[in-house]
């Protein structure tokens, strides 16, 4: 059954419009006035409800709201990626793939070695696609919950900003230092920020700055990953 995201509180009885984007998806589909569908992304109660389409417009599509069912197939345990941006499509991907494993959140870096640079109107048409290719991975895979893609930051930006974790919440660094253990040294049983750079990495003097954050560096083994591969690795190997 096609799974169309609506990002707003729902109600069995009620009868409304989906987003421009849901409607989108639901004309691709070629779907007709009686046919059935799946919504999810209620912010408050969470889970999905049956829907049926009553009727389709040129650009609108209205639907009649079923049965919810409290049906939850996050995992157990939370994740925070905090990505220094790779270039090209990468990101896209990264995104998409991290989304289908369950990431909580993402919060795009650009760091000194970011090839990627990205502000102002740019920045945020970037943020705003990775978001939908996030809320496509969830309509794909069958979560429901969209992690939400924060705004690109600089280091600096999000160590001081609202998206931040908490001073007691457990963290760690990528890092291929002497050292560095694996993610076993953290309790699988809260939630963890997991910061890595981009191609190249972070430079030393950003390693060194996480560090006396009291992030712990943390290694995937003696192999050196491509950006990608190294978050969604890191993400497999903690949530699996």
């Amino acid at each position: 059954m096609p799974r169309i995201h609506h990002p707003s509180p729902l109600q069995p009885g009620q009868t409304l419009d989906l987003t421009p984007e849901g409607a989108r998806h639901v004309q691709v589909l070629r779907l007709q006035p009686g046919d059935t569908l799946t919504l999810f992304g209620d912010p408050v109660v969470g889970g999905e409800y049956d829907a049926t389409v009553q009727r389709m417009g040129r650009s609108d599509v209205q639907v009649h709201v079923g049965a919810h069912h409290a049906t939850e197939r996050e995992p157990v345990r939370t994740v925070h990626l905090v990505v220094g941006m790779p270039a090209n499509e990468r990101m896209d991907w990264l995104v998409e793939k991290a989304t289908e494993l369950g990431v909580a959140s993402i919060q795009p870096l650009m760091t000194e070695r970011t090839v990627l640079r990205l502000k102002g109107e740019r920045a945020d048409k970037k943020q705003a696609h990775w978001q939908a290719v996030a809320v496509s991975a969830c309509e794909q895979c069958g979560g429901n919950r969209v992690p939400v893609v924060h705004p690109v930051r600089t280091l600096q930006e999000w160590l001081h900003g609202a998206s931040a974790p908490p001073a007691s919440a457990q963290r760690g660094v990528l890092s291929l230092a002497a050292g560095a253990q694996g993610l076993r040294q953290f309790d699988d049983q809260q939630p963890l920020w997991l910061v890595l750079g981009p191609e190249g990495g972070l430079s030393p003097q950003e390693e060194h700055t996480l560090l006396a954050q009291g992030f712990a560096a943390t290694s995937l083994g003696p192999r050196v990953l491509r950006a990608e591969t190294a978050a969604i690795a890191a993400l497999a190997a903690w949530v699996l």
